[in-house]
């Protein structure tokens, strides 16, 4: 990987003017040129169709320094995470070697087309259609997509489109199919590129097609397989939000601290100052959870075999999107007026972070996704064992939970020790009973409308997950944790609280480990 570091580096420090881009809202062609150069739109291609074959970690890495630029790093990832992901993913051989070799080099640039002025977080809801030809060779296409990044500059989108599909049954139903659109084919058009708070040097526009005929050979997957397709592609990509948060705000720190350590009031600098001080850590400690958890989840996509990890980037993608935001009002915070004005690099990070919690997924989509799915994953182990946990729970709380009524220092005259105790026990199984309701409701089909309750599984999970880089590293005895690996109050709240739920275990997909290393604080915080 330092092979790739060094040079790209030099070319963000050297070569990439951010304000220049940011007010022009165009990437100049000799920077774009420059990229390619660099083999920056083939990261993920494997080297046999001419791209670098990074893996997931490598990968991960040159997106901390490509995020130096909001602008460019949206036109990389619109290319390679998205836009030409379905045919590295779901392509045939055919596809990939007749599309990837020319996408790597950057000769091609790819766009996704999914969302539509009718849809946008419920992609099945498009209504672009594709329409088979009566001779069986080809898709007429016809429909409009919205915002899409490398709009107008693509020759290769990834469309979505329902398609008529007979199913098992023989019913006719629609469905969704994806498709490889070359802007030749004919009848692609797109409209003048849209005028954005953030990320303005980056290309989004509105893209056409009227009567676009697609050759069958070009539907990636199955016909009627689109939605999946679309999921999977998004899912894969998501985690690679983490390091490109942190390489961008390290930076912002960077450039904060220098203007810290130099401002005076009061007679002394704003870095000697323990509220400013107290900003600086909190935006360090955001930042190395954001990397580390960038890099315990690519690690984990990285290794043969691994069940699939699209939790674990949603979870990524929120926490770092989040703290991306956090961590710029932050600085700017810091900055004071400085931060406000135009002449200064700082309020384009504002501007920039602001798409991280909206695209690729908002927050609150992948919130639900977070919940849900853990949820779906409890439910198959528990619903079979309710009544075997609603006895286990009594014997167990009734044995464990002592109210202090009875025994030698009990609070209860010893002629009624004998209904302290029957009440000590209908207490604690009153509680076990109230948990298991609990236990139940999440499992219930209703938990699909109770948003807020499943916002706050998805926050205690994210926040579970956030303290698991470190717990998955040996850490020497004796050695003090860093701050990041301190979970703090409202986590261990959110913890505890998901620990008496009784599902913590099968919502984090961890090891018994870090079970425990969640539980030692907890038994230390009840004091």
């Amino acid at each position: 990987i330092n092979q790739f570091v060094g040079p790209v580096e030099k070319f963000f420090n050297e070569e990439v003017d951010s304000k220049k881009i940011d007010q022009d809202a165009k990437i100049p062609p000799e920077t774009l040129q420059g990229l390619k150069d660099l083999g920056l739109f083939g990261m993920q291609i494997p080297e046999e169709y001419g791209g670098l074959g990074l893996s997931n970690t490598m990968y991960a890495r040159l997106g901390e320094i490509t995020s130096l630029d909001g602008s460019i790093a949206v036109t990389l990832a619109a290319h390679q995470a998205i836009g030409l992901k379905g045919i590295l993913i779901a392509g045939t051989e055919e596809q990939k070697a007749k599309y990837l070799p020319r996408l790597a080099s950057g000769e091609h640039i790819a766009a996704f087309c999914l969302t539509e002025p009718g849809s946008g977080s419920d992609a099945a809801s498009i209504q672009t259609r594709a329409t088979l030809s009566e001779d069986g060779k080809y898709f007429l296409l016809n429909g409009s997509k919205v915002w899409i990044s490398n709009g107008g500059l693509a020759s290769i989108f990834t469309v979505f489109a329902r398609t008529e599909v007979v199913d098992k049954d023989g019913q006719v139903k629609d469905k969704i199919t994806a498709f490889i659109v070359e802007r030749d084919f004919g009848g692609v058009t797109n409209g003048k590129p849209e005028d954005k708070l953030g990320i303005r040097g980056s290309n989004t526009c509105e893209v056409h097609f009227e009567n676009t005929k697609v050759p069958i050979e070009n539907v990636i997957g199955e016909v009627g397989g689109g939605f999946k397709v679309a999921m999977n592609i998004l899912n894969s990509g998501r985690f690679s939000m983490g390091s490109a948060s942190a390489g961008m705000i390290k930076k912002l720190i960077e450039m904060t601290s220098e203007y810290a350590c130099t401002r005076k009031q009061f007679n002394k600098k704003l870095s000697q100052f323990g509220l400013i001080q107290e900003k600086f850590c909190l935006m360090a400690v955001k930042a190395y959870v954001m990397e580390s958890m960038a890099y315990l989840t690519a690690g984990m996509m990285d290794k043969p075999g691994f069940p699939d990890c699209s939790v674990e980037a949603a979870m990524v993608k929120v926490f770092s999107s989040e703290g991306a935001w956090a961590c710029v009002s932050e600085a700017l915070q810091i900055l004071g007026g400085l931060g406000y004005m135009k002449d200064y690099p700082y309020e384009r990070y504002l501007r920039d972070t602001r798409i991280l919690l909206i695209f690729e997924g908002t927050n609150e989509i992948l919130r639900m996704y977070i919940a849900l799915t853990g949820l779906q994953h409890a439910g198959k182990i528990l619903t079979d064992k309710i009544k075997y946990f609603l006895t286990r729970l009594q014997d167990t709380l009734g044995r464990k939970v002592d109210l202090g009524l009875v025994g030698d220092r009990g609070v209860v005259h010893p002629s009624l020790q004998v209904r302290a105790s029957v009440l000590s026990f209908r207490v604690c199984s009153l509680y076990c009973l109230s948990q298991l309701d609990l236990l139940c409701f999440l499992l219930s089909q209703t938990i699909v409308e109770e948003q807020l309750v499943l916002k706050r599984v998805a926050d205690v999970v994210i926040n579970l997950y956030a303290m698991t880089h470190r717990a998955q590293e040996p850490r020497p005895r004796g050695e003090c944790p860093s701050a990041a690996a301190i979970p703090t109050p409202s986590v261990l709240l959110g913890a505890g609280r998901l620990c008496s739920w009784g599902i913590y275990s099968k919502l984090s997909h961890r090891s018994a480990a870090e079970h425990a290393r969640v539980q030692e604080p907890l038994r230390g915080s009840a004091h």
